[in-house]
């Protein structure tokens, strides 16, 4: 397969017209070959098949402790030699079939070499309903925590419907937005360009000895046949926390220790699982990236969380363990949610009162502050640092001449508005009836759903923006919770569905204009694309609803993992500090967790803090220009790094962290040939071969073929767990004055 570079079919660069970004003129080419075939046996067979099996595996990966999100970059990499292959082996015989209103159209099952617009359209097929890559559907969560954490019961029709509509609903308006965001020079959407980089290079001549092709199928092996034993053999390697093998009976030394429920000081894994769970593969995140986590992560971890646990006791925190997503009662017992739900599924504030306040582990409590800044600090961070930048394309958009990419796109059809004002009907009226005739079941008034789609669609706009200029997102989830939780508390599950259709449909609405940008540079049609997106989305929800009613109702006492067999993998972390969400902010509700009816109400003061610490930034930065270090401070990075603790754990970002570091800073910097070859292609392997050994040992598992010795009984934690505090009495936990 020859590159476009080398197979130029039509070039139109002048000096007029070229894109007026660097970053895009470097990387995405200015040449476009529209006899292309797309609409290929191929594509569609590779592109069903990658959206299906990666639906299946993201869902099924969701619940297990080590929550491993295969991405795009895997699919994208993996289907690449089985399009050359069936390139070589279908028959090229063409067929010619009547196509109603077109008259006869020819068909082949082989009509030439596999291109690079194909493979485009599948790696959009296989992440097609997964905003930003989130592996399983945001709605899913809900259904989750009805089932295993309530256990109430819902329809699977219901289930289905939530999925699709939220999924769905965002593309209505986000096709009426792309004259805005997409078509624009200066809506350049930068992380696109990585993507862009991939395709090329895998599309480039390739005489090396060792093809990539080669690479990725060894690498694969290796992987797959490696995970047998972190996997099933000797599961210990998964979390080798061995400060708490030195000290067995130290509560403390375990709470410092402990990579799954400690600060996880020296904890180290063999297990790609972990290496890559939450937070994707290290492999594909760049290393100034890797940076700013590692100094927000090492900041908040391990200098914060101590001095508030052992140091202020800030909240009582010695009563409750150092690190966990659950949520306690002042005497350090985990607190009895099912007891506080009446028969209306709504809170039952007697017994609300009776059991007490709702407390949360330090560590809980500590990064749910930092959220709260980390939101506001991402706003005033944009205005300040990117404000004009921002304006300034924003307005050189709207008056600037087409660029070549703009240009080259006009010979393919736009799609008619209709098509997105049906979708955005359609979706809309199934969406209300779900309220209106499902709404025992879902709980949200049909007022609240018009209320969230006007919130998510007043800021898909600014958001697209902002994303397509700086490639930061800042999310609406905490916003959409904590209003409603405001206006409408005691009611969980109603809480819940206002942040899916308020945070989730203008994610996916802001992830279909960032694919459609791709396809713009990739010179796509842009019928095509919408039509992929949409079939591959409804597909991929329907996958996602299978798998979970499956695996809930197959895996006794799913989620619950004071309840499961010891070193359980099915603990549902994610879903976990979904279901403490829905207690918090609308069981519960706000006013009784952060107001003055809660513990937590100098919370608040954080969404002040983190709005005003990036002005300070700037002003620091006006006085002292010289020092360019203060410009490189990105609040927003630093006090969000900790996002997805819980459910993420010290592990997880320890690995992560490592593994990162010597892939993109000295590989990358000492053997970028290699780097440049490889890299992604072993990300893509690593995760390939985790993924099918792990459904491989889960139907192995079925059959109660089990190992059970020391090296499978987890980290040897067991004190992590406990409080330190000498008035709280918990069961299993021993106190000591010492470290032996």
């Amino acid at each position: 397969m020859r590159s476009d570079t080398e197979n130029p079919r039509r070039s139109e660069e002048e000096e007029d017209d070229v894109s007026p970004i660097e970053e895009v003129r470097l990387t995405v080419s200015n040449t476009d070959d529209p006899t292309q075939p797309i609409w290929t046996f191929r594509m569609w067979f590779l592109g069903l098949l990658s959206c299906s099996l990666l639906s299946f595996l993201n869902q099924f990966f969701a619940y297990r402790t080590e929550h491993l999100i295969i991405t795009q970059v895997t699919a994208l990499v993996t289907t690449l030699p089985i399009g050359h292959f069936m390139a070589l082996v279908l028959p090229k015989i063409k067929f010619t079939l009547p196509v109603p209103g077109l008259g006869s159209k020819s068909f082949s099952f082989n009509p030439g070499p596999f291109n690079m617009k194909e493979h485009v359209l599948i790696t959009i097929f296989a992440n097609a309903g997964s905003a930003f890559g989130s592996g399983s559907p945001y709605a899913v969560g809900i259904v989750n925590i009805i089932k295993a954490f309530y256990g109430r019961s819902i329809s699977f029709l219901a289930s289905w419907l939530l999925i699709i509509t939220t999924q769905v609903l965002g593309y209505g308006w986000a096709g009426l937005l792309m004259k805005f965001v997409v078509k624009p020079a200066h809506m350049w959407w930068p992380s696109n360009l990585v993507l862009v980089s991939v395709f090329r290079a895998l599309h480039e001549k390739d005489e090396n000895r060792v093809s990539r092709t080669k690479f990725f199928f060894f690498a694969q092996l290796c992987s797959l046949l490696w995970y047998v034993i972190p996997g099933y053999l000797f599961t210990t390697l998964t979390n080798i926390s061995w400060v708490c093998w030195i000290f067995p009976k130290s509560v403390t030394a375990q709470q410092i220790g402990s990579g799954m429920r400690g600060l996880g000081l020296g904890a180290l894994t063999l297990d790609w699982s972990a290496v890559a769970s939450f937070l994707f593969s290290p492999l594909i995140s760049p290393f100034f990236a890797i940076v700013n986590v590692f100094v927000g992560y090492a900041l908040i971890v391990y200098i914060v969380t101590p001095i508030a646990y052992w140091g202020l006791n800030v909240y009582n925190a010695t009563r409750f363990p150092i690190f966990s997503s659950h949520l306690f009662t002042a005497q350090g017992q985990k607190y009895n949610i099912s007891a506080i739900v009446d028969n209306k599924f709504e809170l039952n504030v007697a017994e609300y009162e009776k059991q007490g306040r709702i407390h949360l582990s330090a560590f809980f409590a500590l990064t749910t502050s930092f959220g709260f800044a980390a939101v506001a600090s991402t706003l005033t961070h944009v205005v300040c640092f990117h404000g004009r930048e921002i304006m300034a394309h924003y307005l050189a958009s709207s008056k600037a001449k087409e660029d070549i990419h703009t240009k080259l796109m006009k010979r393919y059809k736009e799609i008619p508005s209709w098509w997105f004002h049906s979708l955005l009907v359609v979706t809309l009226a199934v969406s209300f009836a779900l309220c209106i005739f499902l709404n025992d079941q879902v709980q949200m008034p049909w007022w609240g759903l018009f209320f969230a789609v006007a919130l998510a669609f007043g800021f898909t706009l600014p958001i697209s923006i902002i994303t397509a200029t700086t490639n930061q997102a800042p999310g609406l989830n905490v916003v959409t919770e904590y209003v409603f939780g405001l206006i409408y508390p005691g009611r969980p599950i109603a809480n819940v569905c206002f942040k899916t259709y308020g945070y989730l449909s203008m994610a996916q609405a802001i992830s279909f204009l960032s694919d459609f940008k791709l396809g713009h540079y990739m010179k796509i049609p842009p019928k095509s694309m919408f039509l992929v997106q949409l079939i591959g989305t409804i597909l991929a929800g329907t996958i996602n609803i299978g798998v979970t009613w499956w695996l809930l109702n197959s895996i006794k006492n799913i989620c619950h993992d004071d309840l499961l067999p010891a070193n359980s993998p099915w603990t549902c972390p994610g879903d976990r500090v979904f279901f403490d969400a829905s207690v918090i902010w609308g069981l519960v509700g706000p006013r009784r967790i952060f107001g003055s009816q809660g513990n937590y109400s100098t919370m608040n003061w954080f969404f002040l803090g983190g709005a005003l610490g990036p002005i300070i930034v700037w002003l620091l930065h006006k006085a002292f220009p010289r020092q360019s270090w203060i410009r490189l401070i990105n609040l927003p990075v630093l006090l969000g790094a900790t996002a997805m603790m819980p459910p993420a754990t010290p592990l997880n970002y320890n690995a992560w962290i490592f593994v990162g570091t010597i892939f993109n800073f000295f590989i990358f910097r000492y053997k970028k040939k290699w780097w440049q070859r490889y890299n992604y292609v072993l990300s893509a392997a690593l995760d390939n071969g985790v993924a099918f050994m792990t459904v491989l040992l889960f139907w192995l598992s079925l059959e109660k073929k089990s190992l059970t010795w020391w090296g499978t009984e987890g980290e040897h934690c067991p004190l992590a767990t406990c409080p330190t505090a000498k008035d709280i009495i918990v069961d299993g936990c021993q106190q000591t004055s010492d470290w032996y």
